[in-house]
């Protein structure tokens, strides 16, 4: 039995995961997170470049729940058995630290605005322009990358606090770090552009590492990859559109969004990954006040 199967059994044994905290939703009810977009642009009118387009935005944000819901009719749609709906799923704030109304997307025109640290592709970078409190809202910031980095530079995100097994493989803020998901403006939604990852699942991937999941390879080692047992195991990277003989010859799983798979053979989040990424959502310090949120409540 694996570490998390463990902690869920002794969660169920004690009572202490629904009778200790009545507000969290049982496992066949939705769990509902708050994002906001930090939009960050070079000046450009709205729809332009880096400065996307409110349509482009919701548009994304669709996506991400289409794939973690496992919706039927769209590109987040499988049958395999080990498929699941996470029962999680994203909005836009309706309502900002301040208790003003909000329609989630903050844009923000970095031209004359100087940031007093070391340019960085990172989280503590791109929050100097905006940030708000991690404990009830997902930061996202569009970065404004050159479209020549486009197929390149992709997203990153910061992982949660949590005493699952490989933990130690996420990119953990400090304190004073800032926590939230980066992803190229490029890639943040559905694009036209020639390339791999243009169906908006960079956001899904990098959301995965946000609650909790490893790449499926995790530590490039047979024993110790991603630790759900229902994703094929792996320790090599995975790339492209065609599933390959991983660990003991068995077939890789292709579609796993926690792959580097092309976007339209991502189809995927497994049971165990769902276990995952909802015990985060319960447990860890930096996720588990997101389910109850101000920022899901219009303003009074």
């Amino acid at each position: 039995m694996n570490k998390l199967k463990y902690i869920l059994l002794s969660l169920v044994v004690i009572s202490c995961s629904k009778d200790d905290d009545p507000s969290f939703p049982a496992i066949d009810e939705i769990i509902w997170i708050p994002i906001v977009v930090h939009v960050l642009h070079g000046g450009e009118e709205i729809g332009d470049g880096p400065n996307l387009s409110q349509e482009r935005i919701e548009g994304q944000i669709r996506i991400l729940n289409e794939d973690f819901r496992r919706k039927e009719g769209t590109r987040g749609f499988n049958t395999h058995p080990d498929g699941g709906d996470s029962k999680i799923e994203f909005v836009l704030a309706r309502q900002d630290p301040n208790g003003e109304p909000t329609s989630g997307i903050v844009r923000i025109d970095t031209t004359g605005i100087d940031i007093d640290i070391d340019l960085s592709y990172s989280q503590n970078f791109f929050s100097e322009y905006s940030y708000w409190n991690p404990e009830h809202y997902i930061n996202i910031w569009t970065t404004p990358l050159p479209i020549e980095v486009a197929c390149l530079a992709l997203g990153v995100s910061t992982g949660p606090v949590t005493d699952l097994p490989g933990g130690d493989h996420f990119l953990i803020p400090r304190d004073g770090d800032s926590d939230g998901i980066l992803v190229n403006w490029a890639h943040f939604g559905e694009s036209s552009i020639d390339c791999h990852a243009r169906f908006g699942r960079t956001l899904t991937h990098e959301m995965g590492h946000y609650l909790g999941l490893l790449h499926t390879w995790g530590a490039m080692d047979c024993e110790f990859n991603d630790y759900c047992d229902d994703t094929p195991a792996v320790d090599d990277f995975v790339f492209g559109r065609e599933a390959f003989a991983g660990c003991a010859g068995n077939q890789i799983m292709i579609g796993n969004y926690m792959n580097y798979s092309e976007d339209e053979v991502m189809n995927i989040f497994t049971n165990d990954q769902i276990e995952r990424m909802r015990y985060v959502l319960q447990n860890s310090p930096r996720r588990k006040g997101l389910p109850t949120s101000k920022g899901l409540e219009s303003p009074m």
